[in-house]
């Protein structure tokens, strides 16, 4: 079953919004008229009453009637549409003015001056009866005043009928105006659908302007013009990434291609064959490391590592990685201190792979001599990592950037370096951001220290 669109849903509740704001004002003006008209017909109706009521009861006796006569008239006969009949307690007709009418029985009799209805083919009639008690009657003499209101009510019948008709053609030019102004609110709608429609990998850069947009769309545009740029971003990096790694493995690939065709160009002895094979366990090494590290990141941006959650004493983690980079840091006259404790909650491995990656990274661009520091701090609920190391500093607008895959502040590749493929730093970030914490770099003064800060296991605990 084919759902109407939007615009015709805002066309169709607008036209049934002011059909129905129509049909109670119209309704509610008709019974308010009429009632209006019911009450000045009573009020004309109680004051004639009155009036007959006190000419009757000033009779000494019937026979006096006669008297009376011409003054009913003279207060009767003058409302057109007034009828007056008065009947004696037999049932004798005494006065009628303009002429009698046949009332129904049961409103001959009624009581407390109550106004009554009542249709007779093609005319309605409203009317009161009351008791009038003359001096010298047994039996009271009955009065009935009654008015013709069949033009008011053939007013009402015909206003009736031309209110629907006009109620239907309200309806359809509402329905047209709401289809109008639905079809004009929707056209920044339109636009974005239009934008999303022409999306390429080549338009990412277009934005919807917002200065056509209404306020309520406004949002909503941001929103998608956000999500163009996250696409954006997120292509760039992507496009980026690939022409990275294409480069990083074409040199091992090319290695191996080369130091095998050298080789095979013509007969060699054992030694030869095994000093190739050696070159070529370097390059694959690399190539494997490559892999797994990416795999690794993979994960991570899927969000499918899964890590330990143990206690761990972080001075122990750094102590190991002094022992272990002691030997490299020695031979070039670096010395690594650690100051600090903390405790953490997560995995040792992964957690020993980050420090590591950027103890490794401190030591290559640390110069001769040198020390680097690596300080642990209690920072509240969160404890405080920081490797600092002395070198040249970085650039401002390079901080932000040294996550990224492949990314180095040195435009100048280092081909061939097995331990340089540009992944440690984007490694590390995974890792913590995956242990719910956070990792920056700042870079100033000659000095340069990345922070790593994790919720203290004893925050965790408690």
């Amino acid at each position: 079953m084919k759902r109407m669109s939007l615009t015709s849903r805002m066309s169709l509740m607008f036209m049934l919004a002011v059909t129905a704001v129509l049909t109670i004002a119209g309704l509610s003006f008709n019974n308010l008229s009429q009632h209006h008209f019911k009450m000045l017909d009573q009020q004309a109706l109680s004051e004639k009453l009155h009036s007959t009521q006190r000419i009757l009861t000033g009779l000494n006796s019937i026979d006096q009637f006669s008297d009376v006569k011409p003054e009913l008239e003279a207060l009767l006969g003058a409302h057109r549409d007034l009828t007056a009949i008065i009947i004696d307690g037999d049932g004798k007709l005494l006065f009628a003015d303009p002429g009698s009418i046949d009332v129904p029985e049961e409103f001959r009799t009624i009581p407390n001056s109550n106004v009554w209805e009542w249709r007779e083919q093609e005319k309605m009639f409203r009317g009161v009866t009351a008791q009038v008690i003359v001096t010298g009657q047994d039996r009271p003499l009955n009065v009935m005043l009654i008015f013709d209101v069949t033009q008011h009510m053939s007013f009402f019948e015909t206003l009736e009928r031309w209110f629907w008709i006009g109620l239907v053609i309200s309806a359809l030019i509402s329905a047209a105006l709401g289809w109008m102004v639905a079809s004009s609110g929707m056209r920044p709608i339109r636009q974005v659908t239009r934008v999303a429609a022409s999306m390429s990998a080549k338009s990412l850069k277009e934005r919807i302007p917002l200065a056509s947009v209404p306020k309520e769309l406004q949002q909503m545009v941001l929103s998608f013009n956000a999500m163009l740029s996250r696409l954006d971003d997120a292509f760039v990096r992507l496009s980026n990434f690939s022409a990275d790694i294409a480069h990083e493995l074409r040199t091992p690939v090319s290695n191996l291609m080369t130091h095998t065709e050298v080789v095979l160009s013509r007969k060699r002895n054992i030694e030869d064959y095994e000093d190739n094979l050696y070159s070529n366990l370097d390059d694959l090494k690399r190539m494997s490391r490559m892999i797994d590290d990416m795999l690794f990141l993979a994960k991570s941006d899927n969000g499918l590592i899964s890590h330990e959650k143990k206690p761990i004493d972080l001075v122990e983690i750094v102590e190991k990685l002094q022992e272990y980079y002691s030997l490299l840091a020695d031979e070039r006259g670096i010395d690594l201190t650690v100051s600090g404790r903390g405790r953490v909650r997560g995995d040792v491995l992964m957690l020993h792979r980050a420090i590591s990656n950027l103890l490794s990274n401190a030591l290559r661009y640390t110069p001769e001599g040198k020390c680097i520091n690596v300080d642990i701090q209690q920072n509240g609920t969160s404890i405080l990592v920081v490797v600092e190391n002395p070198g040249e500093s970085i650039a401002p607008e390079h901080l932000e950037k040294l996550f990224d895959r492949f990314y180095r502040v040195d435009p100048a590749r280092r081909e061939g370096s097995p331990s340089n493929a540009g992944l440690g730093l984007s490694i590390t970030r995974s890792i913590i951001e995956a242990h719910d914490g956070k990792i920056w770099c700042t870079s100033s003064s000659g000095k340069t220290a990345f922070h790593i800060e994790l919720p203290s296991a004893d925050e965790k605990k408690a």
